[in-house]
């Protein structure tokens, strides 16, 4: 116990708003139980901020039992690290409303998110559209981490959540610990199989592979890949003139470990024909077990409730004592 105690502390979220797809899991998530070991972690499953977009509320309670089912088959073990559902710690909501207070209107209207969510959600655009990285920043600051993971589109975020903690303390002192952005290994940087010069985004489901679906369906996705359009049919690791044949070869090396001069030598002359199926069948080996897993999980409710229940409860804990100490500072009469 005294060892955890000297772990430094870190927090992240994640959005139930979606299937997990190959991208996430040979990019980012396959780094995450290397952090568990690391760090305190405090995963939780950012149900409050999915609904600035609409949701159909039966899938949202499903996607979010999937999405933690799909987590903990990836490796995060429920036992070395903080799984909970947003929503079901009120402290999150209690704490924004306070930060709202101390976070200046021109600096959310400069939040390039909320220009992209408009700009596709021109039909709802809400308050909470606007105000939803004070919501992010008391999901940060409340567990008083020393780390937030951060990637290129959450660069901004953590850097507002720096300005509203320094604001707070200047008034009524060092009641924040100011959190560091860390750089997470982010792995393979995985593109769409039908359009290689784009990420693969479960927004375009013809060219991204889930983790849930079936071999059939993943070998059907792979033998359809976008390649090129070189009569030789060489595979070779050739980004900027072969975007297609080097997406497929990254997949193929982050599923074997193989190197791409190794991949190169194994297809020297058989042809697409040889190569594209070969990927496709390293990447259903790959995730065979975790689907499994994920499948038998989902079939226990009971353990998937006692799981975000237990860490619920150490995250309502923790959070409450720094909700406690702002509500002191602020002049709130004690409950």
């Amino acid at each position: 116990m005294a060892e955890e105690l000297k772990k430094k502390v870190m927090v992240s979220g994640i959005q139930p708003s979606g299937d997990l797809h190959i991208g996430n899991y040979l990019g980012p998530l396959r780094h995450w139980p290397e952090m568990i070991e690391e760090f305190d972690c405090y995963f939780f499953l950012a149900d409050l901020h999915t609904i600035t977009v609409r949701q159909e509320p039966a899938v949202l309670r499903r996607r979010v039992l999937e999405l933690l089912a799909g987590y903990i088959a990836c490796g995060l073990d429920p036992e070395k690290c903080t799984l909970f559902i947003q929503s079901h710690v009120p402290a999150h909501s209690l704490l924004a409303w306070v930060l709202d207070c101390y976070t200046m209107f021109g600096e959310l209207s400069r939040m390039t998110q909320f220009k992209d969510k408009s700009a596709r959600n021109a039909d709802n655009i809400n308050a909470g559209l606007f105000t939803y990285p004070v919501l992010m920043a008391a999901d940060i600051l409340l567990y008083q981490p020393d780390f937030v993971p951060v990637g290129e589109d959450q660069k901004q975020h953590v850097e507002i959540c720096r300005d509203i903690a320094n604001r707070f303390n200047g008034v009524y002192g060092d009641v924040f610990k100011i959190p560091e952005p860390y750089i997470a290994k982010v792995g393979a940087r995985i593109m769409s199989l039908s359009t290689p010069e784009t990420k693969m985004s479960k927004s375009q489901p013809e060219g991204c592979v889930f983790l849930m679906e079936k071999p059939e369906d993943i070998m059907r996705k792979f033998k359809r890949a976008v390649t090129d359009s070189d009569r030789e049919h060489c595979v070779r690791y050739d980004p900027s003139n072969k975007p297609g044949v080097a997406n497929l070869m990254q997949i193929y090396a982050a599923a074997t470990g193989k190197s791409y001069e190794d991949i190169e030598k194994e297809f020297d002359g058989q042809g697409y024909g040889v190569f594209k199926p070969a990927v496709g069948e390293a990447v259903v080996e790959t995730l065979r077990p975790i689907r499994e897993e994920a499948e038998r999980l989902l079939k226990d409710k009971a353990y998937l409730q006692s799981v975000y229940r237990a860490g619920a409860e150490r995250a309502r804990r923790v959070a409450g004592r720094t909700l406690g100490k702002v509500y002191k500072k602020v002049g709130f009469t004690e409950p």
